[in-house]
């Protein structure tokens, strides 16, 4: 997994699709033909859910979720920013992990095949 650390990757996911949920808001880019490789993926959390310390450990928790969704659902030549949303806190691992695979489907198209498959 290519984390993104650019401001500029950030700003220009936002710009492309989302999707929300109860414990996470999925941004998804498609670079540009000559811009191809691996998925990207950057994280966000912002001050307003909290602390550093429930920021970190909302953090942690969507990296988990993204690490067993990757190989699956995220393709290549695309950027993806998650941003945690405070419910990311309090519910069950499983929950996260659904909404962000229920994100995933709906940003690329549920009957859609994957352009790396």
């Amino acid at each position: 997994m290519i984390r993104l650390k650019k401001r500029a990757d950030f700003r220009a996911a936002a710009k492309a699709e989302r999707c929300a949920r109860k414990t996470l808001v999925l941004q998804c880019r498609r670079r540009s033909e000559n811009e191809t490789g691996p998925a990207r993926i950057g994280f966000t959390v912002t001050k307003r859910t909290g602390g550093a310390v429930e920021r970190n450990r909302m953090r942690r928790r969507l990296k988990a979720a993204v690490a067993e969704i990757a190989d699956r659902r995220m393709r290549t030549g695309h950027d993806y920013v998650v941003i945690g949303r405070r419910a990311a806190l309090s519910a069950p691992f499983e929950t996260i992990r659904r909404d962000l695979d229920a994100c995933l489907r709906r940003v690329h198209g549920a009957g859609r095949q994957p352009a790396n498959a």
